[in-house]
């Protein structure tokens, strides 16, 4: 990445800790998921989550969200402060039986930090 358009530059610079990525993915789940049985879902889920966050340092949390939305059934929550972590945990869902069968669409990926706004304030009171 271009050094001008880094957006953690500052707080590589200053020295500050690089703040954790997460990234939030909007899931729908597909009639071939549905149509298994539960047992057989979380054999799926818990091979194709666990293969993906091996070694990876990546964190992971799931949220039901079909009952609520009609946007997503569920969401995803990664965090990393390696990107590196987060791009290998991405990789192998794409290869997993989760989006290559698919069992599942992925509908959006949301990247954000958390408390943003107070990084970018210690970033600017350093400068």
């Amino acid at each position: 990445m271009s050094p001008d358009i880094n957006p953690l530059k500052g707080f590589q610079d200053m020295g500050l800790p690089l703040p954790p990525l997460t990234l939030f993915l909007h899931l729908r789940a597909l009639p071939a998921w549905l149509a298994l049985s539960r047992s057989e879902r979380h054999r799926i889920g818990a091979e194709a989550i666990g293969h993906a966050l091996a070694d990876t340092g990546v964190t992971y949390r799931h949220f039901d969200a079909e009952a609520f939305s009609a946007a997503c059934s569920d969401i995803a929550v990664l965090e990393a402060a390696d990107h590196g972590g987060l791009n290998r945990v991405m990789e192998r869902l794409r290869d997993s039986a989760i989006f290559a069968r698919p069992y599942f669409e992925l509908v959006s990926i949301i990247p954000a930090m958390e408390d943003g706004f107070r990084h970018f304030e210690q970033e600017e009171a350093r400068s």
